[in-house]
């Protein structure tokens, strides 16, 4: 019988140890031997196949309670290259490999389509989504794994910050990992109560916006605040925010990495130390001083020890995908909806206008996002429309009432005033 293999790509997550383990007891109760690829397509991709190991139930029944990968992981693309793709199927049927379980994001998923074309069925795939950005487009609002395990993370570390700000009267600027996506700065930043979240799908409509925008948002934040008596607060911000950012503002700031093509690498621009530089002059133009200190989360939550909940859900994910594989499934990806297995087909994840998986946003039409936004404490249209609460944030930022809505109420002019209070 031919071979079942796994291989994880792209960055950790918590839960792909228990998709490796339960897709290895299924396999293993079904007779199917199974091997672990390790280091992701990193060997494969250059003809070696002496870095893989085989998975046996004694060897993977326990290792769903721990963080990281059992069996490495790395981002090598073979399509890089025609030769290193070539070099990674000959290497899977040399080791007599006939089905492929795929863990990673857009970019794996992609990957595992590729190969799936590339061998014309000889070589079943499926892929399990893992991401803690929460971004691939899976049915019904269903998250990828990681992400819950992630927040639950997330949310631990800026509690303590939350204590820390109050307490030395300091803001934090939090950056959370999301490369296009808001999910994970929004999901820890609503579950905390942070003092304002801020998120690329805000910009959508405006991509991209000039930094001084950014800035006096954050820096209305810190007056509204001051105006109610609190020299503290914490911001939650979406790495994404810096894709949307006017570059020549950015490259004021900081150097901007980027590729070979010219694309702006957003995850290594400092962004939290742009923007805590940026808001400090914008306040102190107002004669203000605060103490801002910028905070990065990502690398804290990616292999912490899954939480119940990503525990629970991976293992189901692991044993659908072993067991649809098994029985003659192909080209499509796992997918748990209400507790129901869903396999999503390649083709049908593809957005036709990119050819690569759909990234999915956060949809800031929702009620989930509204309710969130409505408990930020960030400049709206209602506080222009007082006199008493404009008057009050006014002398918080030293300028007159008139002054003050001249240079802050840009933020709020396309801001509708329904009776709900709902925001565009």
């Amino acid at each position: 019988m031919k071979k079942l293999a796994i291989v994880a790509a792209g960055g950790p997550a918590p839960g792909i140890n228990s998709v490796i383990g339960a897709a290895t007891i299924r396999a293993c109760l079904s007779g199917v031997p199974v091997l672990g690829i390790q280091d992701g397509f990193k060997w494969l991709s250059e003809g070696d196949i002496s870095h893989v190991v085989p998975l046996t139930i004694e060897d993977t029944s326990r290792i769903h309670f721990r963080g990281g990968s059992y069996i490495g992981i790395s981002r090598a693309n073979p399509t890089r290259s025609p030769e290193h793709l070539q070099r990674t199927i000959d290497a899977l049927e040399r080791l007599d490999v006939g089905m492929l379980i795929t863990i990673g994001g857009d970019g794996t998923a992609t990957l595992a389509h590729i190969i799936s074309e590339k061998t014309r069925g000889k070589l079943r795939v499926v892929h399990v989504p893992k991401t803690i950005d929460n971004d691939i487009d899976l049915p019904d609002d269903t998250s990828t794994f990681g992400f819950q395990t992630a927040r639950h993370v997330g949310v631990e570390i800026v509690k303590n910050l939350m204590v820390d700000a109050k307490t030395t009267s300091r803001w934090y600027f939090v950056i959370a990992q999301g490369r296009k996506a808001g999910h994970l700065a929004l999901g820890i930043g609503k579950a905390v109560g942070a003092t304002n979240t801020v998120i690329p799908e805000e910009f959508a409509r405006g991509c991209p916006v000039p930094l001084s925008h950014v800035a006096d948002l954050l820096a209305g934040s810190v007056i509204k605040r001051l105006g109610y008596g609190r020299p503290d607060g914490i911001v939650l911000l979406a790495e994404g925010l810096a894709d949307c950012i006017n570059p020549e503002d950015l490259a004021r700031y900081t150097e901007l990495p980027r590729d070979h093509m010219g694309n702006i690498h957003v995850a290594e621009i400092n962004l939290g130390e742009v923007l805590e530089k940026v808001v400090k002059e914008r306040l102190a133009s107002l004669g203000l001083k605060a103490t801002l200190i910028s905070k990065y989360i990502g690398y804290e939550v990616r292999c912490a020890d899954p939480i119940p909940f990503d525990m629970d859900y991976t293992r189901d994910l692991g044993h659908a995908a072993a067991r649809y594989i098994i029985e003659g499934g192909t080209e499509a990806m796992v997918a748990m909806v209400h507790g129901r297995f869903q396999p999503v087909s390649f083709q049908d994840m593809k957005d036709p206008a990119t050819g690569r998986p759909r990234v999915r946003m956060v949809d800031i039409d929702s009620d989930r996002y509204q309710i969130a936004r409505s408990y930020m404490l960030r400049l709206k249209r209602e506080d222009f429309d007082k006199p008493e609460e404009l008057a009050r944030f006014a002398a918080a930022a030293h300028l007159t009432p008139e002054a003050f809505r001249e240079q802050f109420f840009h933020l709020v002019k396309d801001e509708p005033t329904n009776p709900d209070g709902r925001v565009g």
